[in-house]
């Protein structure tokens, strides 16, 4: 007896000696709980003094069926107390986990999460030393975060969270990066979240750097993951060419990531400022995936002084200014915009490219007195250089519009 307890000690420990065979095992339990197929290339190791720890490299964690990649990650490290080890599951205590370079397909992920059989609520583990992240990434559809880093001190299912996280929003057009605090009410599906920090959209030669602050309320379901009830504020500035135009932008309505998309289907928002920005306030949808798409109607509460002077009797009306405003194109808003606005019974129906029309404002009475667009208006009577007009109607014609 005591000659093959012996044996059987030496077998274990040659077994134990050998930390990809331990790697092994744990991924395929976790693969076969989860129906996943998880993999590891890379050289692994592990520590059982003290407290356990396992370091995975070069892990690759795929759909079965599909065979599509829903997470890689360079590095994964997962500490936990014998405690939890010896609960067999009661205790879900870990001391840290830690990742390098993961990458996530978040369409991927989605198409698993909606195979799974339904079960109950999921149970939220506890990292004592919390969850650290460098160079993440996020794949979405037509654009991705690059460059995360992430630092969560401590996450328990009867506490608030905190973290800090860093990262780069991009498209083919348009660079997004962040640096935010962000605070959960607790780690549960419907929790209220709220964000604040800096971020700064930018396509050169424009940048729009702001002081942005988020709220809302997680939200999972049929129709996708995000937040409800959000409300976003921020004081931005637009910069071009030396020119600084401050503002302020309000957005509130439910977000969602979709089929990998995201955006709003019942957005409202509202825009104050002072000199060329206006006072507007509107509704719609905002969408972002392989190109971006907004829908916006509303109206401008007047217009701005700053904004080259419309001609009697537009000019002496305080009425509001109602407009339709549709884009699909890139992100950085320099493809084709339909714009539709009215006062009173004068119309304009065109089309206009952003970055072209705000490079005419900025150089008012140095160029052409009439704005880069395309499009025709009709009013009843204008008064120009003394004269009446009535009946007017004006076709604009901009040779670098398709």
């Amino acid at each position: 007896m005591l000659i093959v307890s012996l044996a059987l000690l030496a077998l274990a420990l040659h077994w134990f000696s050998r930390p990809q065979r331990v790697a092994d095992l744990i991924l395929a339990q976790a693969g076969d709980a989860l129906d996943l197929e998880i993999t590891a290339a890379g050289a692994s190791d592990y520590r059982l003094y003290g407290s356990a720890m396992l370091v995975i490299r070069d892990v690759v964690v795929r759909e079965p069926k599909s065979k599509a990649l829903v997470l890689r990650a360079e590095r994964l490290l997962l500490e936990l107390p014998w405690s939890t080890i010896r609960s067999r599951g009661a205790d879900l205590t870990v001391k840290r986990v830690e990742l390098d370079a993961p990458v996530l397909d978040l369409a991927a992920l989605q198409k698993w999460q909606a195979s799974r059989p339904p079960s109950g609520p999921a149970r939220m583990p506890r990292l004592t030393d919390g969850l650290h992240i460098v160079r993440g990434e996020v794949i979405g559809d037509g654009w991705r975060v690059q460059a995360i880093d992430v630092d969560l001190p401590l996450l328990d299912p009867d506490r608030p969270v905190r973290a800090h996280l860093m990262g780069r929003i991009a498209s083919d057009s348009l660079q997004v990066p962040f640096n935010v605090h962000a605070g959960l009410t607790r780690p549960a599906a419907d929790a209220g979240l709220g964000v604040s920090g800096r971020l700064e959209p930018q396509s050169p030669p424009w940048s729009l750097p702001m002081h942005a602050t988020l709220s809302g309320r997680l939200h999972n379901d049929d129709d996708g993951v995000g937040l409800d009830d959000l409300r976003l504020g921020a004081d931005a500035t637009y910069r071009n060419a030396g020119t600084d135009v401050p503002f302020t932008l309000g957005l509130a309505g439910p977000l969602r990531f979709h089929d990998g998309r995201l955006g709003f289907t019942n957005l409202g928002v509202a825009l104050w400022g002072a000199g060329v920005v206006p006072k507007l306030q509107g509704a719609g949808s905002l969408m972002f995936g392989d190109t971006l798409e907004l829908r916006l109607q509303g109206a401008l509460q007047s217009w701005p002084r700053a904004w080259p002077a419309l001609p009697a009797p537009l000019s002496e009306s305080t009425s509001p200014l109602p407009f339709l405003l549709d884009y699909r194109g890139r992100a950085d808003l320099s493809d084709t915009t339909q714009l539709m606005l009215s006062r009173d019974q004068t119309r304009f129906d065109g089309r206009l490219r952003l970055p072209a029309v705000l490079a005419w404002v900025d150089t008012f009475g140095r160029q052409s007195p009439l704005p880069p667009l395309e499009g025709h208006l009709s009013s009843p009577k204008l008064e120009i250089a003394g004269a009446t007009l009535e009946g007017v109607e004006v076709e604009f014609h901009d040779g670098a519009l398709p």
